[in-house]
Order: C-alpha cells, then sequence, then structure tokens
C-alpha cells in the first residue's frame, strides 16, 4: 500500500530533576551534594532512502522520547537521554498540522534534523539552597507529506499506456489492464541507458480534467510532478477511448497549470503511443497540425521508438 499523507504526534523527553541529597561526613558540617539532571532526549527526523512511503505512520501516531535521569548524591549527574529517531522517506515535508508552517523538507539521504529538543536537567542542590526539577520537552502534532523525488515523470490520461512503458523500460511492474485508473499509486523505476547512464522515472497515475480540484485521482498525485525535472507526456495516438489527441493534450497541460503554473513551464517530452494501431497514423497526422511540437511515435506493444525517446529525455535531463 502506498501512502503519501500521515499526521502524528511528537513530544521530546523532559529533562531529569536535579537531587535534594545532603551528605554528612563524621566531624564534618552537613553539605548539599545533589547532582544536576540528565537532559531529555530529542525528536530526530532522518532521510532513509530505504523508506518508500508512510504507512507505518498510520498504525503508529505517537513518538515519544525518553526522560533523563535524575540527578543524585555525591555531586552525581543524571544521564542524558536517547533521542528518538525517526526514519522517514526521502521526498517529506514535515508541516505544523494547524499552521502553515513547513519545518524541514527532506529531500536527500542520511539528512537529519532535531526537529524538537528535550528539556533541560533541573539544577541540583549542590548549586541550589533547593533542587529544580527538569524543564518539560517540547511538543507538536505535525503532518507528514510524501512528494516522491524522480528525475522524469510520466504524466497522461488514464489508459495512455504510462503503465506498460515503465515496465518496458524499467524493473518497475506497475499494473497494466484496458481500463481507466489501472495505476492507483505513483511507481517510480529506474531506467538505465547505454554507458552507465540512468534516471529515475515515476508513473503518475492518470489525470483527467478537474484533477487539480480533486476530480478522478485528483491533486493526491500532482504533487508528485512537483519533484520532476522532466516529464514525458504520453498521448493516446489511436484514440481508443474516443477522445481527440489534441485535446487530451491541452487538456493535461491545462490541469497542471491551474494546479501549479510552475509545472507546464517544465520541459515536455511528448510521447505519441499505440503507433501499432492503424487509426494512429492518420489521427498522428491530425494532431501535428494542431499541437506544432516535436513528437515521438512509439508503440509499448512492439517497443518501436522506445530508445529514441529515452535519449530524447536524457537530453533533456
Amino acid at each position: 500500500m502506498f501512502i503519501d499523507r500521515a499526521s502524528i504526534f511528537v513530544k521530546a523527553g523532559d529533562g531529569g530533576d536535579g537531587s535534594n541529597s545532603f551528605c554528612k561526613i563524621k566531624g564534618l558540617k552537613r553539605r548539599q551534594d545533589g547532582g544536576d539532571g540528565g537532559k531529555g532526549g530529542d525528536i530526530v527526523l532522518i532521510a532513509d532512502k530505504n523508506v518508500q512511503t508512510l504507512l507505518d505512520f498510520h498504525f503508529r501516531r505517537h513518538f515519544r522520547a525518553d526522560k533523563g535521569l535524575n540527578g543524585s548524591g555525591n555531586n552525581r549527574k543524571g544521564a542524558a537521554a536517547a533521542d528518538c529517531i525517526i526514519r522517514l522517506p526521502l521526498g517529506t515535508i514535515v508541516k505544523d498540522k494547524y499552521e502553515d508552517i513547513a519545518y524541514c523538507d527532506l529531500k536527500e539521504s542520511g539528512q537529519s534534523v532535531i526537529l524538537i529538543k528535550g528539556g533541560l536537567g533541573g539544577q541540583g542542590n549542590s548549586k541550589f539552597k533547593q533542587a529544580t526539577h527538569g524543564d518539560p520537552g517540547e511538543e507538536k502534532e505535525i503532518t507528514l507529506e510524501l512528494k516522491l523525488i524522480a528525475d522524469v515523470g510520466i504524466i497522461g490520461y488514464p489508459n495512455a499506456g504510462k503503465s506498460s512503458l515503465i515496465s518496458a523500460i524499467s524493473k518497475a511492474r506497475s499494473k497494466v489492464a484496458n481500463y481507466p485508473f489501472t495505476t492507483k499509486t505513483p511507481i517510480l523505476g529506474v531506467v538505465r541507458l547505454s554507458g552507465e547512464r540512468s534516471f529515475v522515472i515515476c508513473d503518475i497515475p492518470g489525470l483527467i480534467e478537474g484533477a487539480h480540484a480533486g476530480k478522478g485521482l485528483g491533486d493526491d498525485f500532482l504533487r508528485h510532478v512537483e519533484r520532476t525535472r522532466v516529464l514525458i507526456h504520453m498521448i493516446d495516438m489511436a484514440a481508443v477511448d474516443c477522445r481527440d489527441p489534441a485535446d487530451d493534450f491541452k487538456s493535461i497541460n491545462n490541469e497542471l497549470k491551474l494546479y501549479n503554473p510552475e509545472l507546464v513551464k517544465k520541459p515536455q517530452v511528448i510521447a505519441v503511443n499505440k503507433m501499432d494501431i492503424p487509426e494512429a497514423m492518420e489521427n498522428l497526422k491530425k494532431f501535428k497540425k494542431k499541437v506544432k511540437k516535436t513528437v515521438y511515435p512509439i508503440s509499448c506493444v512492439t517497443g518501436d521508438g522506445i530508445k529514441e525517446l529515452l535519449e530524447a529525455v536524457y537530453k533533456r535531463l
């Protein structure tokens, strides 16, 4: 199951209390020898390339760091508590649940952020007349939002052949079937070209008119387009769903613009698919007249044109 949103509660550890110890040695004046309390554990976020989704955070929603140990006699300081480590997928944005505040954006593997700090330990009575309690640790309710990081995103109407393409060019196994919305979650794959060249590609679930407002699979997956550098715009040139390919092209670009105007500025490589079907050639002629852009005719069934498409994509990268 792919989960790309979750809300959790986090609390850093409280500081340990200072000790109120008194030492009395025969023949000497009674003295205060209470040690300080230890610091509470921090909440630390780490970007981990081995974590793929936020699924675990739907089953565990509370994370607490331990309290620092209390101080003790003979000026012994309490030990600091261990930090609470939370490992998140690359591309996770951490926000306040109630305010429009983004705390961090975890883009690089191993990136580490102290989200909230544990409380400081209290002072022992060796420093003051009376020991003090440790400070409470900070706490927050946060929202985790995952935006997959990929070099290339495949966009297009449902049933345009996006899943067939990513299955043909990488080891990713996206579900392929002859009905809309076959793919309901983004799929990541790695494309390897000659000369040790490669790039990461993402199959974005099918977009339709109104997607920016939540229609179909909606804007749940449009956010993943934001992390890509280049887009492959897949067009069903055979028009098996009885739509005009040129209208599909304009409609998808309009959805990108309505969701985020910056998305239509990304480089697009237009892949016109299903050229193995006889009607596709005639439709392609009409498409070129309406959409005056360079296109790459391909067939995910026969493999024709795919090599040229990938070389064009790599060049744009």
